[in-house]
């Protein structure tokens, strides 16, 4: 058995077939979970959090069986081994958003950058002349936990990490200073600077 790109590659009747690392393993349903595949694989998660439901490429078989889900692809294809990985990790996504759910922790830095709850609007004071207003989607919650942090968290994966990087995006950290919006935990490559350049 040898490595093969996303995937490895096994000896089957003379032919040599490329197993999936990511796509061939199940997807675990927990107690309280229900999985359901319809028409054109639309797949309705439904968990303690909720449901959720999106479509996948109809090329994939998409099977729910014995507190699982697994995922078939038709063929080796390049196309259609990158796909069989990420059917699985977006099915493993909405399970887990339907049972612990996603969060997104934000920071801000800098002199006088703060945040703060206005009604159903997030107001930004971040350095400009002019305050920035966020409104989030209804099915995302964003908690202030400061004046100089926040957390947005929901069910959907994506959209709870696209509304963190429209936030970041505000004003996104200084090269030199690391002023601005960042991910909690983040780490910034700060530049050395005009004055560090000369004396070097």
């Amino acid at each position: 058995m040898s490595g093969e790109g996303n995937g490895t590659v096994t000896e089957d009747r003379g032919k040599r077939r490329v197993v999936g690392r990511v796509g061939s393993k199940p997807v675990l349903v927990p107690d309280g979970v229900t999985v359901s595949v319809g028409s054109r694989n639309q797949v309705a998660v439904e968990g303690p959090r909720g449901v959720l439901s999106q479509a996948f490429d109809p090329t994939m078989s998409i099977l729910v069986e014995a507190g699982q889900v697994r995922v078939e692809r038709p063929s080796d294809q390049r196309h259609h081994r990158a796909l069989h990985g990420l059917t699985r990790a977006l099915l493993q996504n909405m399970v887990v958003g339907v049972t612990e759910g996603y969060r997104r922790a934000l920071e801000l830095v800098g002199t006088g950058y703060r945040v703060q709850q206005a009604g159903d609007k997030l107001v930004f004071q971040v350095g400009y002349s002019h305050t920035v207003e966020v409104a989030p989607p209804e099915d995302l919650a964003v908690e202030v936990e400061s004046p100089v942090r926040l957390v947005v968290s929901g069910n959907d994966k994506q959209r709870v990490g696209q509304l963190a990087a429209n936030i970041r995006a505000i004003r996104p950290p200084d090269s030199y200073k690391g002023k601005g919006i960042r991910y909690a935990g983040e780490e910034i490559r700060l530049k050395p600077g005009k004055k560090a350049a000369r004396a070097a």
